[in-house]
């Protein structure tokens, strides 16, 4: 039943991209200095979640990388690696520089000095999920080394402006931007196919099944996707000539919760203290959740931080949020509301 599991990963890239020619037409003009030995402007990518934005920034780097020789490309993903070390650590670690650094004791300046050195190919840097950087001052290091671009990957432009200082907001905002909005239904169905095609025997998915894995994943490439994987694997699993209505009603479940696990286990330990907080306690306004968030740690973050630790994870449906900005509180999502395959 299934020809190329690749095709049905998470973080498959495709040959090509479906409705999204603007958006790499867009990027890939910001990123074309490059390929000419000059720097390129920081580019700036966003859009909720599943629209496509760390597909896109990878495709249009691995096509720079197959156009030019002498060009490079590098990701991080800043939920991973937090803090400004880790992400410093992780670049040169791409580049092989990291055999003499010692991580408990190779002080942060030295990581830039190395990157300020490093004489490889011109690089893009893609640092996806920028906006969960702990000291986002980092993306100002990069900025200012003309010999990497630099892709900013976030949910929304405001979480990632909130947390950084007056000189890195100005160059921020003069930064080319790439806005992605969520999927229609008929685009879903069309990336859907074309992970069918490529990944499935033929006949395994009817057109109709197609039609309402989008509309239970309204807007969402990655549950879209998660569905269809889920529900081919559970088919192959069982020997079964193609996917029944009944697999595929069970795997929209079970993908969610695979994606909402796969969300938590990335939470960082603040981030997952405030969870906790408001699973045990909610719903919540972000004062009282910053309050009691406080007692139980040691060296609580801003006020400011803990919003954008909410935002996050509203934006990830780990939790909802009611109200408006002066009386908004937060809960745990009710998965039981969440669209079901009809």
């Amino acid at each position: 039943m299934i020809r190329d599991a690749r095709v049905l990963r998470a973080g498959f890239v495709p040959r090509e991209v479906e409705h999204r020619d603007a958006e790499v037409n867009h990027l890939s003009s910001v990123l074309e200095p490059i390929t000419n030995g000059e720097p390129a402007d920081t580019a700036i990518v966003t859009g909720p979640s599943g629209t496509g934005k760390t597909c896109i920034s990878q495709f249009v780097t691995e096509r720079l990388r197959e156009e030019v020789l002498d060009v490079e490309a590098t990701y991080v993903n800043c939920w991973r690696n937090y803090t400004r070390y880790r992400t410093l650590y992780q670049i040169l670690d791409d580049f092989g520089e990291t055999i003499d650094i010692h991580r408990q004791s190779t002080p942060h300046d030295e990581l830039i000095d190395r990157l300020q050195q490093y004489d490889g190919p011109r690089t893009v840097i893609i640092l996806d999920e920028v906006d969960q950087l702990e000291d986002p001052g980092i993306i100002y290091d990069l900025h200012s080394l003309p010999h990497f671009a630099v892709i900013c990957i976030a949910n929304k432009e405001e979480d990632l402006f909130s947390r950084v200082d007056d000189r890195l907001v100005s160059r921020l905002r003069s930064s080319e931007h790439v806005r992605m909005d969520k999927y229609h239904d008929e685009q879903l169905h069309d990336i859907l196919a074309a992970r069918v095609k490529g990944g499935l025997d033929q006949d395994i998915i009817t057109t109709d099944q197609l039609d309402r894995i989008a509309d239970a994943a309204a807007g969402d490439a990655r549950l879209a996707i998660g569905i269809l994987r889920t529900a081919a694997s559970k088919a192959d699993r069982e020997s079964r000539e193609r996917i029944t209505d009944d697999i595929l009603l069970d795997s929209a479940e079970d993908a969610r919760a695979q994606i909402k696990q796969k969300s938590l286990d990335s939470l960082t330990p603040h981030q997952r203290i405030v969870y906790d907080t408001v699973r045990e306690h909610g719903p919540l306004g972000p004062s009282e959740i910053h309050e009691r968030y406080t007692d139980e740690v040691d060296d609580p973050r801003t006020k400011r931080t803990v919003r954008t630790y909410l935002s996050k994870m509203a934006q990830y449906n780990l939790l909802e949020a009611e109200g408006t900005s002066r009386d908004r509180e937060y809960s745990l999502v009710d998965s039981a509301a969440a669209s079901p395959i009809q």
